[in-house]
């Protein structure tokens, strides 16, 4: 029999909470709800949950200061933020918690469904003949999404292993941002791509360790995975 998943969803706005709910529910999810951040963390200790969804902007307790508590117990569940913040700094903060993805009020259903299931498909399937990658002194294995540095071990989010991975098939040259964004989004919009900085930013500090990895921004174009 196929498992149900369990998603988690934080938000305090109880009428948008109840139709996230009926919307999961009609496409196969059980739902817990919770109204803070303090009782969001209880039901996710006590529940552990395949996703959580959670507002940024709570009483008690927010959802950064959540999901850090979170990580610090459970480094693999994906977590989803919803927010009317869209600033660069915001989502990044977001991201160096422990943040997967993000999604801005408003928007649509279809949307949540959408990358609620994206984040819940951790069983990445490679097309490519090489499945593990030698990044100077790092390995990255994509169908693990680990990213392994002599004894350390950094395990990635989905987004952030399908980003390295198609930098890692095109090493030393420019992946353009439309490709990147229309095949993990389905949508250039700019809000997507200030999602894309923040995973770029958070995989280049992953990076930091060999001064001889960068990933480039080349302006108005893409980026460019150097390894020298």
């Amino acid at each position: 029999m196929k498992k149900i998943p369990l998603a988690l969803l934080v938000e305090d706005e109880k009428a948008l909470s109840s139709i996230i709910s009926d919307t999961l529910e009609e496409v196969g999810f059980s739902i817990l709800a919770a109204f803070d951040g303090v009782e969001g963390l209880k039901l996710f200790l006590k529940n552990r949950p395949d996703i959580v969804i959670a507002d940024v902007m709570m009483p008690k307790m927010d959802g950064f200061e959540m999901v850090s508590k979170i990580r610090k117990a459970d480094k693999n569940t994906p977590v989803l933020f919803l927010t009317a913040r869209s600033s660069i700094g915001d989502l990044v903060s977001g991201f160096e918690i422990g943040a997967n993805d993000y999604i801005r009020k408003p928007f649509k259903m279809q949307e949540l469904i959408v990358r609620v299931k994206a984040l819940l498909n951790r069983a990445v399937v490679c097309k490519e003949p090489n499945a593990v990658y030698k990044i100077g002194a790092y390995v990255f294995d994509s169908v693990s999404q680990t990213l392994i540095l002599k004894n350390e071990t950094d395990e990635l989010s989905h987004l952030e292993n399908e980003i390295l991975k198609r930098l890692c098939l095109n090493i030393n040259n420019i992946v353009d941002v439309q490709s990147i964004l229309l095949d993990l989004w389905n949508d250039d919009s700019p809000y997507n791509l200030n999602s894309l900085h923040g995973f770029i930013h958070k995989l280049r500090k992953l990076l930091v360790k060999d001064d001889r990895v960068k990933i480039i921004n080349e302006r108005g174009i893409g980026y460019k995975l150097i390894v020298k």
